[in-house]
């Protein structure tokens, strides 16, 4: 009976371990994300000129030399734009979905009562220009084909450095089939801790990371205050992922979690470039 209970241990550890392997070759641009620190939705202050997911606050990303994470979703007549929430109650003070309006009504409104309005990506590509690495997330609240197509055709012709990432792994799906020289990373958190509102099943495979045999995602963005979960432990120091922290809040945060994470997304302040080669990109 022991022996039989030991081996079924083994065989669950075992299947563990296999689902949550991720890819395990290093991607070729790796190392070229490893040099820079990532302003949250760009280097921004949503009580300024440069509030969040702005072109003016991609600018000041650029002029500071941060890299820079950015959210894209799609407008109701399929144009990809740089908006973070699935609505724009907090942003603009309207109660309409980005997903419910087109890109022209869309362009009527303003970001935190500044002059700045919803860019496109294409808008916010342009203002980059390749000065610094993106990273893009994508904002898939169900099929991951209309956005994940319209960002790739998008991407095709940009010429600076970027990977993707997602907290859908369909979206990571779709770029590991048609994509798949895109790096791309899988994100998470602790869903039922955050009160984030949803299916506790479909939260719990998200938090363990419980999609990584399918997606196989180069990297793990995490939210650091979960840096001890077990799968993402395993995915760092097993398998040797490359992770990146999020949300990182001050200087103190970010020394605290240099022990768990590689690379780290930061805003509301301007983190020591001690570890990082401006302009290097």
């Amino acid at each position: 009976m022991l022996i039989n209970f030991i081996l079924c241990v083994g065989i669950l550890v075992l299947l563990y371990l296999l689902i949550i392997m991720p890819k395990l070759s290093y991607h070729p641009d790796r190392d070229k994300f490893d040099s820079w620190f990532y302003a949250h939705r760009g280097l921004h202050d949503n009580q300024s000129k440069a509030p969040e997911n702005s072109l003016a606050s991609f600018r000041e990303a650029v002029i500071n030399h941060y890299g820079i994470e950015m959210d894209v979703q799609l407008t109701k007549d399929g144009v990809p734009v740089i908006h973070h929430d699935y609505d724009l109650m907090r942003s603009c003070g309207v109660d309409y979905k980005v997903s419910e309006l087109t890109y022209e009504k869309l362009s009527d409104y303003r970001l935190f009562k500044s002059q700045e309005k919803i860019p496109t990506l294409e808008e916010a590509l342009a203002v980059v220009n390749g000065k610094v690495p993106l990273i893009i997330e994508l904002k898939i609240p169900w099929d991951a084909r209309p956005l994940c197509t319209k960002v790739s055709d998008i991407l095709k012709g940009y010429k600076g450095l970027y990977c993707i990432e997602s907290f859908n792994p369909f979206g990571l799906m779709w770029y590991r089939k048609h994509e798949p020289k895109v790096m791309r990373g899988q994100l998470s958190t602790d869903f039922i801790k955050e009160k984030i509102e949803g299916s506790r099943m479909q939260y719990f495979i998200l938090k363990h990371l419980l999609m990584n045999f399918l997606t196989k995602p180069d990297f793990i963005a995490y939210q650091h205050f979960y840096r001890k979960s077990l799968s993402l432990t395993l995915c760092r120091t097993l398998y040797r992922t490359q992770t990146f922290a999020w949300t990182i809040q001050s200087q103190s945060e970010l020394e605290d979690n240099k022990n768990y994470f590689d690379l780290f997304i930061f805003e509301n302040f301007m983190p020591k470039q001690d570890k990082k080669s401006c302009g290097n990109s």
